[in-house]
């Protein structure tokens, strides 16, 4: 399953439609030369570029970076074994994507319960 240990260590996925390349190398903890890389590695990442070739993620691209980071670094696959794990019926039918999206809403709506409760000054 693509529930790794360090994706919930990893912060919260901030409610923006576009990230950059380094806000999204912040949230998935890699560099961004490895997030080019993994661009020509696998099909599934396709960030919307624009002038200047400047990346810009959505929230799909960040939640599938955070696949691959869990298939690479806490799974131990090699870039084969992910892409195949990727492209597999498993991994689509799978939900770890939906887990980690309500994961995600869970410490947003958290984040403001603390706010309506904190006192006014």
């Amino acid at each position: 399953m693509l529930e790794p240990s360090h994706n919930n260590e990893l912060p919260a996925i901030p409610g923006k439609r576009y990230f950059t390349i380094g806000e999204v190398a912040e949230l998935c903890a890699v560099k961004a030369h490895v997030l080019r890389y993994w661009e020509q590695e696998f099909p599934q990442l396709s960030p919307v570029k624009r002038r200047g070739n400047r990346r810009y993620y959505q929230r799909a691209d960040v939640i599938t970076i955070r696949q691959i980071r869990s298939l690479l670094y806490d799974q131990g696959y090699t870039i084969g074994g992910a892409k195949q794990k990727l492209s597999s019926h498993e991994v689509k039918d799978d939900t770890s994507q939906y887990k980690q999206l309500i994961r995600q809403m869970i410490t947003e709506l958290e984040e403001v319960l603390e706010a309506l409760n904190a006192p006014v000054k």
